[in-house]
């Protein structure tokens, strides 16, 4: 994928050995992904409304998820290692472990304070320390994904893939809230959408179990397709028949050089990634309070949970055009898709500033996540492609930690902004989205050598 002439540097035939990873297990894959972003996003649909229902203060409740987001930050390049000496699986399904246990807390937590048997403030705290799990543990899956897609993919065709990946969570984010007012239930309530998501966690580990098969390194170099320049001798590949001829990555050595967040190479990728990521996190933690205000729903916040659950879902539908639709069909590269996306976000951004009824609501919010649906894909991509295959499981780890350092005080900085003025609010949003438009003008290496092979 490039930004100019994508033709060109796509034309060169990949032999057949680095084809796309097997269908089934790109199912599987994506499935992984898919619940851990339904459940989260069902979450933000019934959490509004929750906070409400207990007298908490809006930005507490966007407070609670930062020590979860600090955790991720931390953790997730740790897991990222590991998964290049332990393998991929294990650690996906360390994440799942991770995801399904920090909700049957967090959903157990919630229930007795909406019920009166902590109070609002206990119940709160034991909410941020259950969802703390799934920072600490759930942050080992997405890595161990994208380094399990990207090790095995040719270069030309990383961007397609990785954003293939990436709708997993785009999907996600239309069944969660979809599916969370169907899961307010009489008997657990609004915490009904953490419970039985739990549920489906417990359903896809047991498939990641079963149908993914084991890739624990069992010696010094896996090897790889002779496709990729970059990789070890075709000499040294596994001829383990079970994995289907797919691309085989190299096990790091232990004199390999440690990927930094900040090294030229990745440099400008990470500030894009971070500038725009609050940006996007800001808007996702204002989204549901600005329902609530706008359609004059605070004195009754249950009834808030389908129309925020519908802007929520109006997002995520403009998040699967962006990485289904306009980035396969125009073929856009790293750099054309994070400028590209990060101005659709601003303007959509604006749009939502002066958004009044349900409908201007839901579709500014779809124009903003169709800009980052464009935005994440092209960052992810641009931070892989910046970095050989030896150093994927690495460049993995980074990418997750910078997605979970934009939710450490983003959402609850804008939730305060928002609540002390609108205009602030929304201003900083759209600086933040020009900023990253301007430095990424300037700075973002361009898709045509992007795509070159790396040796």
């Amino acid at each position: 994928m490039a930004e100019t002439d994508p033709a060109s540097t796509l034309a060169r035939p990949a032999p057949a050995a680095s084809s796309a990873i097997p269908r089934g297990r790109m199912a599987l894959l994506f499935t992984v992904m898919l619940t851990t972003a339904a459940g989260n996003t069902a979450m933000q649909s019934v959490m509004p409304s929750i906070g409400t229902e207990l007298g908490v203060a809006d930005v507490w409740i966007s407070l609670a998820y930062s020590w979860s987001a600090l955790l991720w930050v931390i953790c997730a390049p740790l897991w990222a290692d590991r998964s290049d000496r332990r393998g991929r699986k294990a650690m996906m399904a360390l994440g799942l472990v991770g995801f399904i246990v920090s909700f049957t807390l967090c959903g157990a937590m919630l229930w007795l304070g909406l019920n009166g048997i902590l109070g609002a403030t206990a119940a709160l705290l034991a909410f941020a320390s259950a969802r703390s799990l799934y920072g600490g543990f759930g942050s080992a899956a997405p890595p161990a994904v994208q380094a399990y897609v990207a090790s095995r993919t040719p270069r030309a065709q990383r961007t397609q893939a990785l954003s293939l990946i990436a709708s997993s969570f785009g999907l996600g984010t239309v069944i969660g809230p979809a599916l969370a007012p169907l899961m307010v239930l009489p008997v657990i309530g609004l915490t009904g959408p953490f419970l039985i998501f739990s549920a489906i966690g417990v359903i896809a580990l047991v498939l990641l179990r079963l149908r993914l098969p084991d890739d624990e390194p069992q010696f010094p170099a896996r090897g790889t397709t002779a496709a990729y320049a970059g990789g070890a001798n075709a000499t040294n590949a596994d001829p383990d028949p079970d994995r289907d001829g797919e691309a085989q990555e190299v096990e790091p050595q232990a004199s390999a050089r440690k990927l930094r967040w900040f090294e030229p190479r990745l440099r400008p990728w990470i500030v894009c990634g971070l500038l725009g990521g609050h940006a996007q996190a800001m808007v996702l933690g204002i989204a549901g309070f600005l329902v609530l205000d706008r359609l004059g729903l605070r004195a009754t916040p249950a009834e808030g949970t389908g129309p925020i659950g519908l802007v929520l879902m109006a997002g995520a539908l403009a998040t699967l055009l962006a990485q289904w639709g306009i980035i396969p069909r125009f073929d856009l590269g790293p750099r054309a898709a994070t400028l590209l996306g990060i101005a659709t976000a601003a303007a959509g951004t604006v749009l939502l500033g002066v958004a009044q009824d349900l409908h201007l609501i839901a579709l500014s919010f779809a124009l903003a996540s169709l800009g980052f649906g464009l935005f994440r894909p092209g960052s992810t991509a641009g931070t892989s492609l910046a970095v050989t295959r030896e150093e994927q499981g690495q460049a993995s780890g980074i990418t997750a930690s910078v997605a979970g350092a934009s939710y450490i005080y983003a959402p609850a900085l804008g939730v305060w902004s928002y609540n002390h003025s609108e205009w602030v609010g929304f201003g900083l949003i759209v600086g933040l989205c020009l900023t990253v438009f301007a430095y990424g003008w300037v700075a973002l290496q361009p898709d045509s050598e992007l795509t070159r092979e790396r040796r």
